[in-house]
């Protein structure tokens, strides 16, 4: 009963406070550390078992380290070389000699000095890597560069277990507690063995792993899948992982660089979204119970004891790793807020702290009660980690962008047409007038986008086109049409309003995200306005009949009715949304409209007589539509 009412509190905890963390944009991960100092140091629910559900909860950073091995093909990791062994490289080396030199200064023993060097070089991998997927930060250029760091920190993890017991002082490799801190480790079962032969065991083992994932797994995995049995499917990922970090911990490495590498391996089989979905529960579980056990594992009594010191420790830990991760940000030629990103994102210690901290002591190499202290002082910079992520998000990027804007590129043609954002819609449409024969200046705030646009001969300028003097300086004052498809709602509308307003002579079109948005714009003074996805989903709707059992011709003629009829009833309803918006009259009424497509759209008008026997295709009328 006892397991069951710890669980009860960790879930309880978790469920009333993450939510609450999202909706205030704080993000989960902060409302994990939250919820654990409340039940842990506030309340006091939990207490001393923390520290073992911490030990059982790391598994969860196991598990996320597999899963994104099974993201990166090894080609994908080849291309990354130079990141992985340059910019990973080089932060771990210079961050651990700034810390060994800081240790230097408050007289520590050399040994003691570098392991504690090694320790606080690493990152949170499991705060950084699930923050960046949040909030879709990991495939820009800042949150790749941060990903390259944390794999190469979870390689280095394993010389220096191989070091640490290397530097115990005096030769005492038991430490003030014996090997009981240590002992949880594995790697002692080589232990009697000499170093060359321990070095082929670990090699035989990870030779094993790429083996067995490459040739042996497919087989196993396509003969549960063929029993039709989900349960028994994730029984058998979750046992490729747990089995996995038993051989690695068994021979002294990284679980999570173990699993890693098995997902790699199997980043290109065909169950690999499979072992995704059936893995990603159970990750985010264990990763919520080890954020939990973070916050609920703060020693209130040392912190309050010298809060000073403490939070002054934490805060030099992330101002010492900001200074080296920076300037490595402008060496390897990271723009702007990617810059900004890759410093502030990986400013903080990591969980593996925990673990090497436990070893180094029981190894002699640190004393317990700076072990204590530095405990909790990595702790809380996991705790302002989130604050830190905030802090870019809200305040950084802002102001990085705008600096970025106030150079933008010199217009120096003019056109007929001004086209302002190139995403997916805004791309189509500038290529069809430039291949028609129109002078098109195109207007977009995304160095990357543009600099792709430019390598296939499509010159696009970048600058921000809500600022008047960039339409200006596009000649907006002298062209005929301009057409609005920006990405961001609310900018695309403002945007529509100022043309309309500064330049009454020039006809607007404007991107739509829907139907409401549609009235939105018009009233903000577009000519038209065009729902960005319903002529492509109209011609997909098109094909699902064809593909159910509609003769093509009986498809095309269902799919030109409903597009008259949807537009029918889009100028029907702009007189009911201008008087109030989507009000209850504006539901009524549109209640009312989809009930008379339906009845129209039932009426056959004899296209049941065509069946799939008939000739593959019926010409169309003269004069028949697009569709």
């Amino acid at each position: 009963m006892a397991l069951l009412s710890e669980a009860f509190v960790y879930l309880c905890a978790a469920v009333i406070a993450v939510p609450i963390a999202n909706r205030l944009g704080l993000g989960s991960v902060l409302g994990y550390l939250i919820a654990g100092v409340m039940i842990g140091p506030v309340i006091g629910i939990v207490g001393a078992e923390a520290a073992d559900v911490q030990h059982f909860a790391e598994f969860g950073v196991v598990m996320m380290l597999f899963l994104v091995g099974l993201e990166l093909q090894p080609a994908m990791l080849w291309k990354m070389r130079q990141q992985l062994v340059g910019l990973g490289g080089l932060q771990v080396a210079g961050t651990g000699l700034a810390f060994c030199g800081i240790g230097f200064l408050f007289d520590l023993h050399w040994q003691s000095a570098l392991a504690l060097g090694m320790i606080l070089s690493l990152s949170s991998t499991a705060i950084v890597l699930q923050t960046l997927n949040e909030k879709n930060w990991l495939r820009t250029e800042g949150g790749q560069s941060s990903f390259s760091v944390l794999l190469t920190q979870d390689i280095a993890v394993i010389p220096m277990l191989a070091l640490l017991p290397l530097l115990a002082i005096g030769g005492d490799h038991s430490g003030p507690g014996g090997h009981g801190e240590g002992a949880g480790h594995g790697g002692e079962a080589l232990a009697a063995l000499p170093g060359w032969a321990q070095a082929l065991v670990i090699l035989a083992v990870i030779a094993a792993i790429v083996v067995a994932g490459r040739y042996l797994m497919r087989p196993v995995f396509r003969f549960i899948a063929e029993a039709r049995l989900r349960e028994i499917f994730t029984a058998t990922a979750l046992l490729l992982v747990i089995g996995i970090a038993l051989v690695m911990d068994f021979v002294g490495l990284s679980p999570a660089l173990g699993t890693f590498l098995a997902g790699v391996v199997l980043s290109d089989s065909d169950y690999r979204h499979e072992l995704e979905s059936d893995i990603e529960p159970f990750k985010g579980l264990l990763l919520g119970l080890f954020f939990l056990t973070v916050g609920a594992g703060i020693d209130f009594d040392l912190l309050f004891g010298a809060p000073l010191t403490i939070f002054g420790l934490a805060l030099g830990l992330m101002a010492v790793k900001f200074t080296v991760l920076y300037p490595l940000g402008v060496l390897f030629r990271l723009k702007g807020p990617h810059r900004w990103l890759f410093a502030l994102g990986l400013a903080q210690a990591g969980e593996f702290a925990f673990v090497l901290f436990g070893f180094a002591g029981g190894a002699g190499v640190l004393e317990p009660s700076l072990i204590k202290t530095m405990t909790l002082v990595v702790a809380i910079s996991m705790l302002l980690t989130p604050a830190l992520f905030i802090f870019y998000e809200k305040v950084v990027a802002p102001r990085a962008l705008a600096k970025a804007d106030l150079e933008p590129d010199v217009i120096d043609r003019k056109g007929r047409v001004v086209l302002a954002g190139m995403g997916r819609f805004g791309q189509i449409v500038s290529r069809l007038l430039l291949t028609s024969g129109y002078e098109v200046i195109i207007l977009d705030h995304d160095p990357q986008t543009i600099e792709n646009l430019r390598k296939i001969g499509i010159r696009t300028f970048y600058g921000d086109a809500t600022r008047p003097d960039l339409l200006h300086g596009a000649g907006l004052d002298e062209a005929d049409l301009f057409i609005a498809a920006l990405d961001d709602r609310e900018k695309q509308t403002e945007l529509v309003e100022h043309v309309a307003r500064t330049y009454p002579k020039v006809r607007i079109l404007a991107r739509a995200r829907d139907r409401h948005h549609v009235y939105e714009l018009e009233n903000a003074g577009a000519h038209h306005a065009e729902r960005e996805l319903f002529e492509g989903a109209l011609a997909l709707g098109r094909q699902a009949l064809a593909e159910l059992g509609f003769h093509p011709f009986r498809a095309r003629t269902k799919a030109r009715e409903f597009r008259h009829h949807d537009i029918a009833m889009l100028d029907n309803l702009r007189e009911n949304f201008n008087d109030g918006g989507a009000d209850a009259s504006y539901i009524d009424a549109m209640r009312a409209q989809s009930e008379t497509l339906f009845e129209i759209m039932r009426v056959d008008r004899g296209g049941e007589r065509h069946e799939r026997t008939e000739r593959g295709w019926t010409p169309p009328p003269k004069g028949d539509a697009t569709l």
